[in-house]
């Protein structure tokens, strides 16, 4: 039996989620009966969705008990449809739909993000613009993903939390990871930590064109909106709020990447770019 335990949205709980995959990533013809107890940040579905499906070639995959309020959610993001439930209305509209993408489909995840995501009306004001940009920066994530990471699967989901004021989403995949793939472009032997310190910075790539991998952008517009940003790629773990950083290395990999942004919704703020306008407040 394995338990999922407070799984929300911080270092030990991707830890809970890394655990899990290096306990039963060779296991064969196994019975894996998950348990789903306290609380599941419904967003990290599109982490989980990746550890299960890792795991599941050669298992068997069991939820053997999932709390009442956690399941609800999850029928209703529509993650438990995967594995035979049947889907729930979402009559709060506080979830953005779970997904598992092949890396063909950009032009459906461009969409979703739009709709899904930037669209919300708990999302600060922001001129039109600047979404556009906003739009195209989650969107590199996931070209850069489909590029570089040789995954066969991107998957992401999202969740409103109106008591604690914010939107998490996350984007996650089952490739190499930031460190092979910064690793083999440049012929460098970066640890994880190292590799996705260098992604975050403006104009980073491993592209053969110019231009950043998104991040630069999100990360100014958190940090300016009091969000957070987090990224699990193998054995190493980037958190970014309001200006500061850490990375911290986990006990064993994930099997890919995840990037999660939270997006603060008690922000009054208007924002805009700067080639916009000048000299007026909450200029971005």
């Amino acid at each position: 039996m394995s338990i999922l335990k407070n799984i929300n949205n911080s270092y030990s709980s991707y830890q809970q989620l890394i655990s899990f995959y290096q306990k039963y990533k060779d296991s064969m013809f196994e019975d894996i009966n998950i348990e789903f107890r306290q609380w599941f940040a419904a967003n990290l579905s599109a982490a989980l969705g990746i550890v299960l499906d890792s795991v599941s070639e050669l298992n068997f995959i069991h939820f053997e008990y999932i709390k009442p309020e956690i399941k609800q959610i999850l029928l209703r993001n529509e993650f438990l449809s995967y594995y035979g439930f049947k889907k729930l209305r979402d009559i709060n509209h506080t979830t953005i739909k779970y997904l598992k993408l092949k890396p063909t489909d950009g032009k459906f995840f461009k969409t979703y993000v739009i709709k899904e995501l930037l669209n919300r009306e708990e999302l600060p004001d922001m001129s039109l613009p600047l979404k556009e940009k906003m739009v195209e920066s989650i969107y590199e994530i996931f070209v850069n993903a489909q590029i570089h990471s040789e995954c066969t699967f991107i998957y992401t989901c999202g969740q409103f939390f109106p008591k604690k004021n914010k939107i998490e989403f996350t984007i996650a995949d089952n490739g190499i990871g930031f460190k092979k793939r910064i690793n083999k472009h440049f012929n460098a032997n970066l640890t994880s930590q190292q590799a996705i310190s260098w992604a975050v910075q403006d104009r980073k790539t491993t592209k053969s064109v110019t231009g950043g991998i998104g991040l630069a952008l999100l990360k100014e517009f958190i940090s300016k909106n009091k969000g957070k940003m987090q990224i699990v790629s193998n054995d190493g773990y980037y958190h970014y709020i309001e200006g500061n950083q850490e990375t911290r290395e986990f006990k064993g990999e994930f099997p890919g990447t995840i990037v999660n942004l939270q997006f603060r919704t008690d922000d009054s703020s208007n924002y805009t770019l700067k080639s916009e306008i000048e000299d007026i407040n909450d200029i971005f």
